[in-house]
């Protein structure tokens, strides 16, 4: 069976480009010590919660709930003209 190729767009590059950066980028969070352990936030993103029995593991859950979150956000952008831009600190 011959392998199919797959022509790559300038939209699926963009959007590859997009995922390697998202891991370059810092957000901060509010780290909140409960009963349970730690609540964490991001007030970047509205809606964007975790938690864990400890700081760390609240720290990594809430990176993964922050890729989940960009994530869901590209795809509901669809196939828009989007761009990025840089922002100095």
């Amino acid at each position: 069976m011959a392998q199919k190729r797959r022509v790559e767009t300038r939209l699926d590059a963009a959007r590859r480009s997009a995922r390697a950066t998202v891991g370059d980028m810092k957000y901060p969070v509010a780290l909140i010590p409960t009963e349970e352990g730690y609540s964490v936030s991001c007030p970047g993103l509205p809606g964007c919660w975790s938690q864990g029995a400890t700081e760390e593991e609240a720290l990594a859950n809430i990176r993964d709930a922050i890729r989940e979150y960009l994530e869901v956000a590209k795809d509901l952008a669809g196939e828009r003209n989007l761009r990025e831009v840089e922002i100095s600190a």
